[in-house]
């Protein structure tokens, strides 16, 4: 499968599951966070990097703390996630494909639980005040 397409299948993938993981936990609070996309890559409020191999190490059973387990953001901070691994991965609301970069600024408050695939837990919780 061509890059293209690939990046396009995933980014569909990732627009189809992103309701279905909203739907299952607000954090109780009713609201959750706004984002926007942010272009370029530069200095983030929140940088993450997910390293090459991360997925040979989930599948060896080596637990990955590569985000913390609660991010706690305000609205106007960004958040970028560089994935270097040869596989997408789940980081709460967002799916950062293989070798992508993902930078999005929290437009709205709101809190967020999601599957996360590198972190011990399974999950991250995104907590967004004002």
């Amino acid at each position: 499968m061509t890059r293209p397409i690939a990046r396009r299948l995933a980014l569909g993938l990732a627009a189809l599951a992103l309701p279905l993981a909203t739907a299952c936990s607000d954090g109780g609070s009713g609201a959750r966070p706004g984002f926007s996309v942010e272009d370029g890559i530069g200095s983030a409020t929140y940088e993450y990097t997910i390293p090459a191999g991360a997925g040979e190490a989930l599948d060896a059973g080596e637990p990955l703390e590569i985000l913390p387990g609660t991010l706690d953001a305000s609205v106007g901070e960004t958040i970028q996630i560089v994935n270097l691994d040869d596989r997408g991965h789940n980081v709460g609301p967002w799916f950062v494909g293989a070798n992508e970069t993902m930078r999005q600024e929290f437009t709205s408050a709101g809190t967020f639980e999601g599957v996360c695939t590198v972190h011990p837990s399974g999950e991250l919780v995104l907590n967004v005040t004002t």
